[in-house]
């Protein structure tokens, strides 16, 4: 049965994708020409702009990981841990679950001793999730017009993200360890700081590289619709839609007024935030191939210095005068 769930997961979440994909082929299929035309129109430049602001987003929420890992107790490089945040950021453009699973495994291979444990590595998971929600939720009057929601609904989105913060904090403060020292940067206010500005660059570039997207392939879009189209997309990323979710998402919000174009925004979405991902992978591989060439020489030094006696190189031993 163990070896079977794993299986059964990604039947589920293939057939999802599948399923997404054909309804959406099915929907562009009668505005072939349009789609066509609109995936054409936007200029270069701007698909250059859009990858950029992604890796921008992505380089942002590496950084709110970081805090939350150093607050749990990790003794994680930056760089160690942003390589490590590289690959599940590639991994996220089929499933936000897959991607925050890859980026836990990948710190944990690559610094075992340095990184706090898998379980206080998916409670840090949480502050960030918790910060993005309570945006959402403040930016999900964006929703009301696209969805026909009622008003108290963003009320109701911002008082749960109240209460859950509330409660996690007390949680962070009745235990240091385990599971719960993954919620410690909700327990200082200079590192939930910390963590909420890099959240807030993240966010705000997300955004703006929607709203380039969907004007650039002729959508009349505002930075309303833009972060209405980033929350339907997170909201669609916990769902088995694989990389659709970026047409799905814009045809959710602004198919009304033309699902052609709103389609091929979401798939220049889709794509340009590969390109994002890809840069930072490509990004990591070169530093730790850099890091890797670096530590032989540094090792030879230490063992020519060694051999030599060299008082400069070698450390002194604690109490004994410097060399004149």
């Amino acid at each position: 049965m163990p070896e079977a769930f794993p299986a059964r997961r990604a039947v589920v979440g293939a057939a999802g994708a599948i399923g997404v994909a054909a309804v959406l082929v099915a929907v562009v299929a009668r505005h072939r020409d349009e789609f066509v035309t609109a995936l054409h129109a936007a200029p270069v430049p701007v698909l250059v702009a859009a990858a950029a602001l992604q890796l921008v987003a992505l380089i942002a929420r590496s950084g709110a990981w970081w805090v939350c890992v150093d607050a749990a107790g990790g003794t994680v490089g930056r760089r160690p841990l942003f390589r490590a945040a590289s690959m599940g950021y590639l991994a996220s453009q089929l499933n936000s679950q897959l991607g925050a699973a890859a980026r836990i495994g990948a710190l944990r291979r690559t610094a075992p001793d340095a990184a706090p444990r898998v379980p206080a590595l998916v409670a840090a998971e949480m502050p960030i999730l918790l910060a993005e929600g309570a945006l959402a939720a403040v930016a999900s009057v964006t929703l009301i017009g696209p969805l026909g929601l009622p008003w108290w609904v963003p009320v109701g989105c911002l008082a749960v993200a109240a209460v859950v913060t509330v409660a996690l904090q007390d949680q962070c403060r009745r235990c240091d360890h385990g599971f719960r020292s993954g919620l410690a940067v909700l327990g200082s206010m200079g590192a939930r700081a910390r963590m909420g500005g890099f959240v807030l660059v993240a966010v705000f570039a997300q955004i703006t590289r929607n709203w380039l997207m969907l004007r650039a392939v002729g959508v009349d879009a505002n930075v309303f619709d833009a972060t209405a189209v980033l929350i339907a997309m997170v909201t669609l990323s916990q769902l088995p839609v694989g990389p659709s979710v970026g047409a799905a998402a814009t045809v959710l919000i602004l198919g009304a007024n033309g699902p052609a174009a709103a389609a091929a925004a979401g798939v220049l979405l889709t794509a340009t935030g590969t390109a994002g991902a890809l840069v930072y992978v490509a990004w990591a591989g070169l530093d730790r191939a850099r890091t890797a060439r670096g530590r032989p020489v540094r090792a030879r030094r230490r063992t020519a210095a060694l051999a030599v006696g060299d008082p400069v190189l070698v450390p002194a031993a604690p109490g004994a005068a410097e060399p004149s």
